[in-house]
């Protein structure tokens, strides 16, 4: 992977967030992906979102695999923390990541290769441990590294750009979170800014595992008519089942909503989703709805995105373990060994 840093310049007018950053602040290197590249709009939505959040770069730990999607951390926050793990196993990375210090926000970046393929086993456990993080995969149904073959989220049917044609039932890979557990699941097109930067600012400030699959078409091996993840078929077969809209916490933001108008969720630090409802029936609620609704339309050859799944009573990793709160580099000696009378009353609990 090529780096080449941005110039430091910028016009002196660009918005500022409350801790006095610019965009450009959270910006990384200039990108080395294909011209048109989805992948691209979903950094530049990753930096709007968290800009607008006002989080500091350093309060941010990206995690990704391999593949073009996994390249996409370099292009966004290149002053947060960051680790590019081999092909699949960025689950597990982050899950280390995560024990060891829970007051990061944790951002994973895959593709639907790294986790669809060699790395949904990984995918699996780390949805069902419910890891406190953002998970995202950038999914263009085909492994744009390797010039262009067909990958287990490609519909069937679908046709790369040499001819290939998909001979097996895809992965879906929302279906699959909601499945697992997951407790907030959505979709987006990477080239529909005004519901994906909202989905991703809900999505970091959500508590549990919170999961987007971003539809990412690969403008170089897989957008062809015959593509379910090429550009003509997504903007044609999108449904949008809600409108979202995400606001920060501030009182008299939220007041300026009508009551009755969109259905609220209120998120644990206090933040609010406000989802303007296209389907009076819809309740992402509802786990057995969410999969109706996502299995209804990949019926119809369509593609449901918007908040599809949300659940806020259930615990994460840390709360089902009773884990430490401090990170572990400012556990002292004291906390790493309490002395005897402690160890004694541990194992009284195994008599």
């Amino acid at each position: 992977m090529s780096y080449i840093v941005k110039p430091r310049f910028h016009h002196p007018g660009l918005q500022k967030n409350d801790l006095g950053y610019t965009r450009r602040d959270y910006e990384g290197t200039l990108t080395t992906l294909c011209g048109g590249c989805g992948h691209d709009s979903i950094s530049a939505a990753i930096i709007h979102a968290v800009h607008d959040m006002s989080l500091a770069p350093h309060q941010v730990a990206k995690v990704s695999g391999i593949g073009c999607s996994s390249k996409i951390p370099a292009y966004f926050l290149e002053r947060s923390h960051g680790f590019n793990s081999v092909h699949g196993r960025m689950p597990s990375i982050a899950t280390g990541a995560n024990l060891a210090n829970r007051e990061l926000y944790y951002i994973g970046i895959s593709g639907d290769g790294d986790t669809a393929s060699i790395g949904l086993g990984q995918f699996c456990h780390i949805v069902r441990r419910r890891i406190n993080m953002l998970y995202m995969v950038a999914n263009n149904g085909t492994y744009g590294l390797t010039k262009g073959q067909l990958s287990a989220t490609a519909d069937l049917g679908s046709k790369t750009k040499s001819g290939e044609e998909s001979r097996y039932d895809n992965i879906d890979l929302v279906s699959l979170a909601i499945d697992l557990g997951a407790s907030f699941v959505a979709r987006s097109f990477s080239g529909d800014k005004d519901q994906l930067v909202p989905l991703i600012q809900a999505g970091l400030s959500h508590r549990g595992f919170a999961f987007i699959d971003v539809i990412s078409p690969c403008v170089t091996f897989n957008n062809t008519p015959f593509s379910a993840h090429g550009y003509k078929n997504t903007w044609e077969n999108n449904v949008v089942l809600s409108e979202i809209d995400f606001v920060p916490m501030r009182k008299e933001i939220t007041a300026r909503y009508s009551a009755g108008k969109e259905k609220e969720i209120t998120l644990h630090d206090g933040s609010v989703i406000h989802l303007h409802k296209t389907n009076a029936s819809y309740d992402p609620y509802d786990r057995e709805n969410a999969l109706h609704y996502v299995n209804e339309y990949k019926k119809q050859g369509k593609i449901a995105t918007g908040l599809l799944y949300i659940n806020q009573s259930q615990s994460d990793l840390h709360e089902l373990n009773d884990t430490v709160d401090k990170p572990f580099n400012r556990l002292n000696e004291h906390d790493l060994c309490p002395g005897g009378d402690v160890l004694q009353d541990i194992n009284e609990t195994f008599m």
